[in-house]
């Protein structure tokens, strides 16, 4: 492969590959919380992931290759009939038929919208993150994602025409010409092109697709006219000329037309289809598979053991998917498209890379991993393209290395692909979890450390105590309670005669009447020591001792009971209070960032 130059300014792309957003389809057994809990992190790994892939890479086109919603084919319409027709009825696995009068109740064209308005919330809200201008040397930025997969559609004569009707006018139409840095890209609606030729296929089915490729290579002649009259500044307005004639003896075959006619200028073609074309059993992908390496070849072989069936993708199919095209669709795809180099496809969700045979026009395919770590493979990724080729006034080439690859008379090396893998979010849990354990061991040696090394214990290391009522409530609190009052009344009638001894006289029987005065009078006894402000201080402190005898008694009652825990049973409160404290300030945090990271 012959590097681009250093003053290249190549076009970056982007393919997307099965996002599939976790619905009711997926996981339709899976229990709450465990259901909730998967559609948060698919979604936050989702979008983690396609955040940083702007702010780092910052494409100008991205595109996806189909399998956009896990469940978009069963979600009603508002409009037109969505039941299973009758031949089909008992095709469904036993998995989905029980939950299909569920979703027929439950979701229908809100919950789709939901979904759709979901999508954007992921992928479209964050396409400008890094600034919407494009790379020096580019017309623009572009985001595609009108390629339907079967999970958005279904599959071959299964797909029900409201569905794709609703696909396609929110997403756009599935079989398009894009033209994007001199080269031209074919969007073929493969899981509707594989109704043809089945029982069950009806024409307003398959019309659309066959039409497209009648007509797919004028449309290509087409856009590259369009592109290079944009580049070279000619006027691309058409104007017919202005004549008049008699209706029955105009000239209808030389009617003016966009299309420049064969051996026009054309740019190298790149094909998109969701489902991969077909190739031979065991077809080797190669290294980058992640389900299975190579087989290594016996001693002295250098080429690729085949067949190897791990490490190909299996020709097989099954209720609303099919892993390949059949042979006679992928012939017909190819050469009707024509100049076909570069194939890339998804469905598989894994990586796969192979060279198709010449009645393909050895036309090379990359099957594109899922974005998702809910499709099977642990580590997610996707595929960027490194578009350069300048071309004249006339597309005439200016750079060009052979490729080896298809076998059209134009065979340059302009595209430079390069597999780009995500984190392994199962690992990720994995390390989360032997984090869990390291925590919950530490804590656990250190609980049961405390009693040995008399370590200061983050736990109260006493037994609760029972409150002491107020009043009594049973036959001992009684006689408790009796007994201090005792207690209490003694030292307060002690006190009380002690204290009112040195104080005034006391008023005899004939002192109450006015004829008879005290024999001491009325004044202070010379004995009299305190005046009566003190007397009553006194009074208050005698109060305040008889309080805090009361009180003690109490509470060394109470302290009695709350005796120091030991053994076992403080390594227990010991290592629950820690593991407390720790696990409900990890889990706050780690809820936090499921929902708001």
């Amino acid at each position: 492969m012959e590097p681009q130059p250093r003053d290249a300014t190549p076009h970056h792309l982007i393919f997307l590959a099965d996002p599939q957003l976790i619905d009711p389809h997926s996981y339709p057994g899976r229990p709450w919380p465990l259901s909730t809990f998967t559609f948060w992190h698919t979604d936050n790994y989702l979008k983690r992931n396609y955040i940083q892939l702007q702010k780092q890479l910052h494409p100008d086109t991205v595109f996806f290759l189909g399998d956009l919603f896990d469940g978009g084919r069963e979600w009603k319409t508002a409009h037109g009939n969505t039941v299973d027709p009758a031949w089909a009825n008992g095709q469904r696995p036993s998995g989905e038929a029980a939950y299909l009068k569920t979703w027929g109740k439950r979701y229908g064209e809100d919950f789709w919208l939901h979904e759709y308005d979901r999508f954007g919330r992921i992928f479209y809200k964050f396409w400008d993150l890094a600034g919407a201008e494009p790379g020096v040397g580019q017309r623009g930025r572009k985001i595609i994602s009108s390629l339907p997969g079967n999970h958005d559609l279904g599959f071959g004569d299964k797909i029900k025409i409201p569905i794709r009707n609703r696909f396609e006018t929110y997403f756009g139409q599935g079989n398009r010409v894009d033209v994007i840095a001199n080269h031209t890209f074919v969007s073929v609606d493969s899981v509707s092109l594989s109704a043809g030729g089945l029982p069950h296929a009806t024409e307003e089915l398959v019309r659309p697709v066959e039409n497209f490729l009648q007509e797919v290579q004028a449309l290509k002649r087409k856009a590259v006219a369009r592109e290079l009259r944009f580049q070279n500044q000619v006027d691309s307005d058409f104007r017919y000329n202005h004549i008049v004639e008699e209706a029955a003896t105009a000239n209808y075959k030389k009617i003016p037309t966009m299309d420049p006619g064969k051996g026009a200028a054309e740019f190298p073609t790149i094909l998109l289809t969701h489902v991969p074309l077909y190739r031979k059993p065991g077809t080797p992908c190669g290294p980058k598979r992640e389900h299975w390496p190579p087989a290594t070849p016996p001693k002295g072989q250098f080429t690729p053991v085949f067949p190897d069936h791990r490490n190909a993708i299996s020709i097989s199919g099954g209720y609303q998917y099919q892993n390949v095209l059949t042979e006679d669709h992928s012939v017909k795809l190819v050469s009707a498209v024509g100049n076909v180099g570069l194939v890339f496809s998804g469905d598989d969700h894994d990586y796969c890379e192979i060279v198709h045979p010449e009645n393909k026009n050895n036309a090379r395919e990359i099957t594109v991993k899922s974005i998702s770590w809910a499709m099977g493979v642990r580590r997610p990724g996707f595929v960027m393209l490194s578009m350069w080729n300048p071309v004249g006034p006339n597309g005439e080439l200016l750079h060009s290395a052979p490729t080896g690859h298809g076998a059209g008379s134009q065979t340059a090396m302009t595209v430079e692909t390069h597999l780009c893998l995500q984190p392994d979010q199962l690992g990720i849990f994995m390390r989360y979890g032997f984090l869990v354990v390291i925590t919950i061991l530490t804590i656990s040696i250190r609980a049961i450390l405390t009693p040995i090394l008399n370590l200061t214990p983050f736990s109260n290391p006493y037994t609760a105590s029972e409150p002491t009522p107020l009043l009594p409530t049973s036959a001992k609190d009684f006689k408790r309670h009796s007994s201090l009052s005792q207690d209490s009344h003694s030292s307060n009638s002690s006190t009380s005669s002690t204290t009112s001894a040195p104080g005034l006289a006391p008023r005899t029987t004939a002192s109450r009447t006015r004829s008879v005065s005290p024999v001491n009078g009325y004044a202070y006894s010379p004995q009299a020591q305190p005046p009566l402000i003190s007397h009553a201080h006194n009074a208050w402190s005698d109060k305040k001792e008889e309080d805090k005898y009361s009180f003690r008694s109490f509470g060394e009652e109470a302290e009695k009971k709350r005796r120091p825990l030991t053994g076992g049973a403080l390594v227990w409160k010991e290592m629950w209070t820690s593991l407390w404290r720790v696990g409900w300030v990890a889990l706050t945090v780690y809820l936090y960032l499921v929902c708001f990271g």
